[in-house]
């Protein structure tokens, strides 16, 4: 079994399950709906195309910097149909600021290599939740020869340098899917992503507080001096 990685790193995330109105919250990592969003922009589908490949893929995520959830006040204006302002109303959406998340995918290896070409040279623009909200830094890490929990257990600490530095060390936790009786239900597997009828339904995920140990690991600096060249 294969599994892809990928890393979701920005300044801003945001992976609503249960936003309704004027209030847009986001869960504390990234959401399957999320994600699979995300795959279906780089592979080129439309909204109403089917995405029954994508939700049946195992999916995972090893929370690598939990960064912190900020709030982003909005007021927004109505007009009528002569331009007549009707109404001013407020709107509250919130993010996690400078988080770093680990995911997994696991699944069927001729769909996860379709899909690691695609993010390669995606076919739609791609976001992490909003689309105010582009990654940042190395997304694609590529496939592993191994099961989707045992690849985040043993990938290394995807962190960003400064936060690994601070931290020194880490007990990160694990929040995959699962099939056991009695494991927690979240609403944020995507039926349809049509504007006309959007529809999800539950999935249950087993979430490991402290899975995985990991330890700061200094980067070996380097001797290479670019100017050299400039230099003859």
């Amino acid at each position: 079994m294969s599994t892809l990685l990928l890393r979701l790193a920005a300044p801003l995330q945001a992976w609503g399950s249960d936003s309704k109105f004027e209030r847009r919250t986001t869960q504390r990592e990234p959401t399957k709906s999320g994600v699979i969003g995300l795959l279906a922009a780089a592979l080129g589908r439309e909204r109403d195309d089917s995405i029954t490949d994508l939700c049946e893929l195992k999916f995972g995520v090893r929370i690598d910097q939990p960064g912190q959830i900020v709030k982003d006040y909005h007021t927004a204006r109505l007009f009528d149909v002569r331009g007549k302002h009707k109404h001013t109303y407020v709107t509250n959406r919130y993010y996690i600021s400078d988080a770093v998340f680990l995911v997994g995918l696991d699944g069927n290896s001729s769909l996860l290599e379709e899909i690691e070409a695609a993010l390669r040279f995606p076919f739609f623009p791609i976001f992490l939740g909003r689309r105010s909200c582009p990654p940042t830094g190395q997304l694609l890490l590529g496939m592993r020869d191994l099961p989707l929990g045992e690849s985040l257990e043993k990938e290394e600490w995807v962190a960003s340098e400064w936060y690994k530095k601070q931290k020194k060390m880490d007990r990160l936790t694990l929040v995959l899917d699962s099939d056991v009786p009695g494991a927690n239900r979240r609403r944020d597997v995507p039926i349809t992503f049509s504007q006309t009828h959007r529809q999800h339904t539950y999935r249950c995920i087993n979430d490991m507080n402290n899975k995985v140990h990991v330890e700061y690991q200094p980067r070996i600096p380097t001797e290479h001096d670019p100017f050299e060249e400039m230099e003859e």
